[in-house]
């Protein structure tokens, strides 16, 4: 993606890593449900649930998404800045040991750096993760995807954890979506036509409780949306083996885990689509 043309003001803060005042830019205090992005490049950033309140007059975040931020020090070594990871456009600083939140980090970032755009969440498993990210990826009113897992009482649990199958997680996609060009329900429709959703123990020859078949909701429309398209696939003869569960902390895997097949050049191996609905 390119970059846009910049007003004079966020130059200052993107290009010659400027601060603009506390209290003064527009997300500082703002929590709406969305997904933060570069405002030079539109490359995610942060999910709005990452975002909190600090007090401190600009946006705090404290987690990125997996590869979207780099850390530097200043020129004169005191503090850690963080840029864009994809056009190197300065963000803010990036600072620990407050203790704001468990995660004890605050990302300090220019309202002027960023761009919000309202979106709502949705996620579900099926699998292994790399195949159902390429396919939401390319879905319709779909603004952004990560692959993590979910569902366990282990906190930061890595792919070696979960591959344990001693976690409780399974491996999820997370996705972001316009709910003005898309739903929830279209998005439940495209989860259960490209895996099988009638396979107990996993998904094709990925077996464990880590690949269980698990739709997750937010709320009761979400959940009546589920249990009415599992519904339809019995009354067409299947014995769904899916799972309806609500939605729980999400963990982002490791940045090799994002995007697989799309870095790979390649097209996934133990999902394709069949049409259901």
């Amino acid at each position: 993606m390119g970059k846009r043309k910049l007003t004079q003001e966020e130059q200052h803060i993107i290009l010659e890593k400027g601060t603009e005042p506390p209290f003064s830019g527009e997300y500082w205090d703002r929590f709406e449900e969305g997904l933060y992005r570069c405002r030079q490049c539109a490359s995610p950033l942060y999910r709005s649930s990452d975002k909190f309140e600090s007090n401190c007059g600009w946006p705090s975040f404290d987690d990125e998404l997996p590869g979207a931020v780099t850390r530097s020090l200043d020129a004169d070594g005191r503090r850690t800045e963080i840029t864009c990871s994809s056009c190197g456009g300065h963000l803010g600083h990036v600072f620990t040991g407050e203790q704001f939140t468990p995660k004890d980090t605050r990302h300090c970032v220019n309202s002027l750096s960023l761009e919000f755009i309202p979106a709502r969440r949705a996620v579900f498993a099926s699998g292994c993760f790399w195949g159902p990210q390429y396919f939401f990826d390319r879905a319709e009113g779909v603004l952004a995807t990560f692959t993590g897992y979910t569902g366990g009482s282990i906190e930061h649990p890595t792919y070696r954890q979960v591959c344990s199958g001693k976690t409780g997680h399974v491996e999820a996609v997370e996705v972001l979506y316009d709910p003005k060009i898309t739903s929830f329900e279209k998005l439940a429709k495209l989860f259960f036509e490209t895996h099988d959703p009638t396979q107990e123990d996993g998904q094709g020859p990925d077996i464990g409780e880590q690949y269980q078949s698990v739709l997750f909701y937010g709320n009761e429309q979400e959940r009546s949306t589920a249990e009415n398209l599992l519904s339809q696939l019995k009354e067409k003869g299947l014995t769904p083996a899916t799972r309806i569960r609500p939605l729980a902390e999400f963990w982002p895997a490791e940045d090799y885990h994002q995007h697989y097949y799309d870095k790979q050049q390649g097209y996934p191996a133990c999902h394709r689509y069949t049409q259901r609905f």
